[in-house]
């Protein structure tokens, strides 16, 4: 079978060296609140009672929140002007 959502995370977190005061930073950039508790129930084995699956929502939101810590803020979209004949 392939990766899951953990193991996705897990791996990007080693990845860039991120501590779970970074990850809490990175998902308030897409104003998406998480716990420490939470990400040590992520990042739990998974025979761990206290395990949690990473849904599709938390990891896209985690994602979306790395491109802006990593890129910075997408620049303003300048309005088109109207071509003129």
């Amino acid at each position: 079978m392939g990766l899951t959502n953990n193991d996705i995370f897990k791996k990007l977190r080693v990845a860039h060296k991120l501590r779970d005061d970074d990850i809490v930073k990175i998902c308030a950039l897409v104003d998406f609140k998480v716990t420490k508790s939470e990400l040590g129930a992520i990042f739990r084995a998974e025979d761990h009672p206290k395990y949690v699956e990473c849904g599709d929502q938390f990891l896209r939101n985690f994602l979306n929140g790395l491109i802006i810590h990593l890129r910075g803020p997408m620049p303003p979209k300048k309005e088109k002007k109207p071509e003129k004949d």
